[in-house]
């Protein structure tokens, strides 16, 4: 299966259970391959250049919060999770964000 196909089937499980679609890190041979010249496919997520193809949802938690989901795009499935309260600042979220990305990287070049 190729990377389209994963993030197609990966969109559809994770919409099925409310998640929505934030951001797409994608390798720049990944991108050329899915995106292609339509960047609209992925309902306005943001795509960004990455050294690992990851998907960022999003979808409300209990007592206000908002959970984040950073999936990455491969046959073994593997996923980092977190909450934020609602009145956390973006640039904390962002921090953190920043931090699972980094954390992903590490685990996509393990063999």
């Amino acid at each position: 299966m190729n990377q389209r196909d994963r993030i197609s089937e990966i969109l559809a499980t994770y919409q099925k259970h409310g998640w929505q679609l934030r951001r797409l890190l994608l390798l720049p041979e990944t991108r050329a391959e899915a995106v292609n010249d339509d960047e609209h496919t992925f309902e306005g997520a943001r795509i960004e250049d990455a050294n690992v193809d990851a998907l960022w949802f999003s979808r409300p938690s209990h007592s206000k919060r908002e959970a984040w989901e950073l999936r990455l795009i491969a046959e073994t499935p593997y996923a980092l999770f977190e909450t934020f309260e609602a009145d956390e600042p973006e640039e904390a979220r962002e921090e953190v964000r920043q931090e699972m990305g980094a954390r992903m990287s590490e685990f996509a070049k393990r063999p």
